[in-house]
């Protein structure tokens, strides 16, 4: 069984990232700056998403598994005056983190993923809340110039994160069964395995690592790598930088497919 980041750390990490995003909002010269990351977006739209969807968040975890109704009707908009922008999506962050924290890790949730290797729980919903909150920090800095890698921890949980949620389905792969391998320099790596029985990964020995009884072995040898920081690796599953910002060994073609995939549930 692997391991993912405690609790805790998840609501410390994202309080961070929470904090990081706002600085970047609050040193644009203008709210309508468009983003360069999400093109139909500007920032102040990027901020209010931002506000919007922990606030959500926060409700839907206080419900458990059942759905929730969206905390934004009725809530307060977003305001345009800065200081009241980041005072809401301060009030925003803390919304969910206290939900969180009510709730506890082990709590079942209602989650957007079904048939995935993502339990529904709260600290599943925290670890995904934690990736959104990194990219759009990413976004945000973009935009006004000063972009920063994700932090170490947050990337690397990130990487498998996004793997495990929102890579993971039981619907059959379309094309011939193979593999992609995802390493990271910092000395992690993961095999997606995509077939008739549909996509799951897991983690597998680093490259220039001794290996360990039966990990990474299968049927299907990957049929094309990536490798890059876990930071990078990160924004490149979430199409935020470019394929030749990292080293891709074999058919680069294969992630054009993976993206194109539109499973069935």
């Amino acid at each position: 069984m692997t391991t993912t980041l405690a609790f805790p750390v998840l609501l410390r990490l994202i309080d961070e990232r929470s904090t990081a995003f706002r600085a970047a909002v609050a040193s644009a010269p203008s709210l309508d700056v468009q983003v360069p990351t999400c093109p139909e977006w500007t920032l102040f739209d990027l901020a209010q998403h931002i506000g919007e969807g922990r606030r959500d968040w926060a409700a839907t975890v206080a419900a458990g598994p059942a759905p929730a109704k969206s905390a934004a009707e009725g809530a307060p908009a977003a305001p345009r005056e800065r200081e009241a922008l980041s005072a809401w999506l301060a009030e925003s962050t803390e919304q969910l983190l206290d939900a969180l924290r009510e709730a506890g890790p082990d709590r079942g949730c209602w989650t957007w993923w079904g048939a995935s290797q993502s339990p529904q729980t709260c600290g599943a919903v925290a670890r995904h809340q934690l990736q959104q909150m990194a990219v759009h920090t990413y976004d945000a800095q973009v935009t006004v110039g000063a972009p920063e890698p994700l932090p170490d921890e947050v990337a690397l949980d990130g990487v498998e994160e996004f793997l495990f949620t929102c890579v993971a389905t039981t619907s059959a792969w379309p094309h011939k069964p193979t593999a992609f391998d995802f390493d990271a320099t910092e000395g992690r790596s993961w095999r997606l395995t995509v077939d008739d029985d549909g996509a799951r990964s897991t983690r597998i020995p680093a490259p220039g690592t001794p290996p360990v009884a039966a990990a990474g072995e299968g049927p299907h040898a990957a049929g094309v790598s990536v490798r890059g920081t876990a930071s990078e690796l990160v924004l490149f599953v979430y199409d935020r930088i470019p394929a030749d910002s990292l080293r891709i060994e074999g058919d680069a073609g294969l992630f054009d497919l993976l993206r194109a995939w539109e499973p069935e549930e």
